[in-house]
């Protein structure tokens, strides 16, 4: 049994590991348009990711709870769907803007300067603030993070930019 347990517990560590790379709930997550509603850019800029998602293996794990977006400082940023402003202030070192939007939707934008205050409707494509510095972003990139109902998912799977995950077969022979 404890033979089993060695062949078995490789292969299936990857498939863990796999999966909660994916999607932090553990689930195997999938690209956009048949779960997710399609969500604009919010920058002008071509999308160009700097710094990718990457989901922590548990709650309080190591991880990048969104994606850096490649822009520059004082870029205009706009709301990527309908919502409404649920926070707006500085965090330790850098400014934030957080929108509520549909279905437990909620998108946080850091370095983020912006006029707009709690409470505030915005529309997608909407101006809601320029690119700052400060944070864990090199300057002039944009970090933006999406939580659903509270637990953080890949943005991209948002805008369409999320590849399916695909489970290779192993090399283990059984």
């Amino acid at each position: 049994m404890r033979v089993l347990r060695r062949a078995v517990s490789g292969p299936l560590l990857v498939i863990v590991f796999l999966c909660a790379a994916i999607s932090p709930s553990g689930a195997v997550a999938t690209t956009g348009t048949d779960d997710w509603p399609r969500w604009r850019w919010p920058s002008a800029a071509a999308p160009a990711v700097v710094n990718p998602f990457r989901a922590p293996a548990h709650e309080y794990g190591a991880g990048h709870r969104g994606v850096d977006i490649g822009t520059s400082i004082n870029a205009a940023v706009t709301a990527p769907a309908d919502g409404v402003v649920a926070f707006r202030g500085i965090v330790v070192d850098r400014p934030l803007l957080t929108i509520e939007h549909a279905d437990g939707l909620v998108t946080t934008f850091e370095p983020l300067r912006s006029e707009l205050l709690p409470g505030e409707p915005v529309a997608a494509g909407q101006v809601i603030g320029q690119v700052d510095v400060g944070g864990h972003t090199p300057p002039g990139a944009l970090h933006l993070g999406v939580r659903s109902h509270g637990d953080y998912i890949n943005p991209m799977l948002l805008f369409g930019g999320a590849q399916r995950a695909i489970l290779l077969p192993c090399c283990a022979s059984w």
